[in-house]
């Protein structure tokens, strides 16, 4: 995952939440649960297609807040401080990039689409993330399921 030619993907957290039909009343109820639905559905596209994900949610504490669900550093959750937006630490993030061209940003929001394009990278709307993501859980379920039958065949030979 140390590779410099990987693709690091921006999460507009806030703003896909918002875009995608399912998490809309998940987060009118609970925000922290749509939160973790949106990490899972995102994860399959580092851990199959090796992408570095980071999403990031507008947040409430004094200042930026990042967690590694996953423990690895490839995968984070960045919460902006209060006062500060998702949109505006995303662009910030694509401006510090040493290849903003390699820096693929999830969202609708047609100003930070505009902002980051400006600045080299490229965006992905918030359906199109969801149809990546469902393909790449696909293909991890199909991975998976071949590794399962790989095994059973391995424990059926015995063990010598």
């Amino acid at each position: 995952m140390n590779d410099p030619n990987k693709r690091h993907l921006l999460v507009d957290g806030s703003n896909i939440m918002h875009a995608w039909p399912e998490l809309r009343t998940l987060l009118a109820r609970d925000r922290n649960a749509a939160r973790s639905r949106v990490s899972l559905a995102v994860a399959p596209l580092h851990d199959i297609e090796h992408v570095r994900v980071t999403l990031v949610f507008d947040g409430s504490g004094d200042k930026l807040a990042a967690e590694l669900p996953s423990g690895q550093a490839t995968f984070a959750h960045l919460h902006t401080p209060a006062g500060t937006s998702a949109d505006e630490v995303i662009v910030q993030l694509v401006r510090q990039s040493k290849a903003p061209e390699r820096c693929l940003v999830a969202t609708d929001d047609r100003g930070v689409r505009a902002a980051i394009e400006g600045l080299g990278a490229a965006a992905i709307s918030a359906a199109d993330l969801a149809g990546w993501a469902r393909r790449a859980a696909e293909r991890q379920v199909a991975q998976v399921a071949h590794l399962g039958r790989a095994n059973d065949k391995g424990w059926r030979r015995g063990p010598c």
